[in-house]
């Protein structure tokens, strides 16, 4: 059998990097999208394997997406395709500059998820089989207080995944949402509150794999952060709001932890 073909944005670090090397582990050729061409090539040189291509490139930019996409899909069908790319920081709407914050967050969580997918899915719907996975969050299942980019770029994600769910139901290719809870990666690593559950990114890496084999619809990582966000949805407003506006923040762009 020919080896997996797998399509990794976010791939120069943290979840992304980690995919790609469970991924190659069993032997799939992958594409790795990131904007550092140095840290794509260090991941891609100590892969094993044949046939990986890395693409240096700014997930925002659609048209250079797009045509990593294609020479990609040039060496042939595409089996998964992870929009794992993804940035964080803390934003408050009365900020001055944090306006361009939450659109370079949106742009890149959101927009460029859909325009990472954009050119699998005919390809995949003339096979009738494939995979598209958008890393999401825990973080979009209740708006945190100085997160409000991130946060809505999360749900905007569930929301959005579910939609291609439904609108691809019957064509063979699957759509899967994992939200991760709290995982050691660059992004976590400045946050100056508690992290509940926190999980080595290999360990999640090989949960998500899984998921992923599987065909899950959604999927929060690791388990016990799972039955948190479910009572967070349980939880009346006005306790919410009472005990989240005490919650320490994620620090703006250029703030100190």
């Amino acid at each position: 059998m020919a080896p997996e073909r797998i399509f990794i944005t976010g791939a120069s670090s943290g979840i992304g990097a980690a995919l790609a090397r469970r991924y190659a582990a069993r032997g799939a050729a992958l594409g790795l999208v990131g904007r550092r061409r140095d840290a794509l090539q260090a991941l891609c040189d100590g892969l094993p394997g044949q046939g990986h291509r890395i693409y240096a490139l700014d997930v925002r930019d659609r048209a250079a997406l797009h045509a990593a996409a294609r020479d990609f899909l040039a060496g042939g069908p595409v089996d998964r395709v992870v929009a794992s790319a993804g940035i964080s920081a803390g934003t408050l709407t009365d900020a001055p500059g944090d306006h361009a914050v939450f659109e370079a967050i949106l742009d890149t969580n959101v927009l460029a998820m859909v325009a990472t997918f954009e050119p699998f899915v005919a390809p995949m719907r003339a096979r009738g089989r494939g995979t598209l996975v958008g890393i999401g969050s825990v973080a979009g299942v209740r708006g945190l207080p100085g997160a409000g980019a991130y946060s809505a770029s999360k749900a905007a994600v569930r929301a959005y995944c579910e939609s291609l769910r439904v609108e691809l139901r019957g064509s063979g290719v699957r759509v899967v949402t994992l939200a991760p809870g709290f995982i050691a990666t660059p992004m976590t690593a400045r946050n100056p509150y508690s992290m509940p559950f926190l999980m080595p990114v290999e360990r999640f890496a090989e949960q998500a794999v899984r998921a992923i084999d599987a065909g899950v619809s959604y999927r929060v990582i690791p388990w016990p952060m799972a039955w948190v966000a479910r009572l967070l949805r349980l939880v009346p407003d006005a306790l919410y709001d009472r005990v989240a506006a005490r919650r320490k923040r994620k620090p703006r762009l250029g703030e100190r932890p």
